[in-house]
């Protein structure tokens, strides 16, 4: 972790935690369970993640050279910065919201993305505990359409501003009425629902920003103003770091039914 990623860890904490303590959605202490962990997963995976895209992007980027007409690239990078940024939320969270379906559909993709789900306490700083694999996996199926198609250095900066500040907001235990803007706009309802670990919540809410791609394609929660009652998975998730990162390769004595594919059901 270098020292801008450190001024901006602490900037989050000073907005998130003061704010969490005061609109609370559920009474949470701050040095609550797992939190030493996700520390752990915010010094290692911030790497890890960052290098994973730099090879996402140098991929992207030469497969275009070769089959992407330029005339195609300068249209797109010649838009105004806030259209392409609008553009690419709309095209990543397309791609984050097959890619979330299929961890959740798929077994052993369910192994990785059970890691995230093993959150029973959930803040802001959970946004951050994901197995490498899982995150990886997203971040190259949402976001190789970017780069392939020539968005500029400008719109993906701005892009992945508010993708990080916005995935923070989603997983902070903050109750925020969203008002008619939470079928437009991921709120923190919207995504504790998806953590929550009662069979209504299995295999909802899948998207990432836009809540909408979940009513297309069936897979919303209704939920209201309920509050869920509990979080986690029943899958056996260690307890550690290093049992988190090597439990998908584990054979397990039990799997939660969030993986049992739909034909099974």
């Amino acid at each position: 972790m270098d020292i801008f990623d450190i001024k901006a860890l602490l900037i989050c904490a000073l907005i998130f935690i003061p704010f969490e303590h005061l609109f609370a959605e559920r009474p949470q202490k701050i040095f609550r369970k797992g939190l030493a962990v996700d520390l752990i997963y915010l010094l290692f995976n911030g790497f890890i993640i960052k290098l994973a895209v730099i090879v996402i992007a140098a991929g992207a980027l030469g497969a275009a050279a070769m089959l992407v007409p330029q005339s195609i690239t300068q249209a797109i990078d010649g838009q105004p910065v806030w259209l392409q940024v609008a553009e690419i939320i709309v095209i990543t969270d397309i791609g984050v919201y097959w890619a979330h379906r299929a961890f959740h559909k798929i077994p052993a993709l369910w192994k990785f993305h059970a890691v995230h789900h093993g959150i029973e306490d959930l803040d802001w700083l959970g946004a951050f505990h994901n197995h490498p694999v899982d995150a990886i996996a997203t971040k190259a199926i949402s976001l190789t359409p970017i780069f392939f198609l020539g968005f500029s250095e400008a719109s993906i900066a701005v892009f992945f501003i508010i993708y990080l500040g916005h995935t923070l907001l989603v997983h902070s235990n903050l109750r925020i009425p969203f008002g008619p803007l939470k079928w437009l706009i991921a709120s923190p309802q919207f995504h504790r629902w998806h953590h929550a670990n009662q069979r209504e919540a299995y295999d909802k809410n899948f998207a990432g920003q836009l809540p909408f791609l979940d009513m297309l394609f069936g897979t919303y929660n209704h939920t209201g103003d309920k509050v869920p009652e509990k979080f986690g998975v029943d899958d056996p998730i260690p307890a550690t770091y290093f049992g988190q990162i090597g439990y998908p390769l584990l054979r397990c004595r039990k799997l939660s039914n969030r993986a049992v594919p739909s034909t099974e059901a």
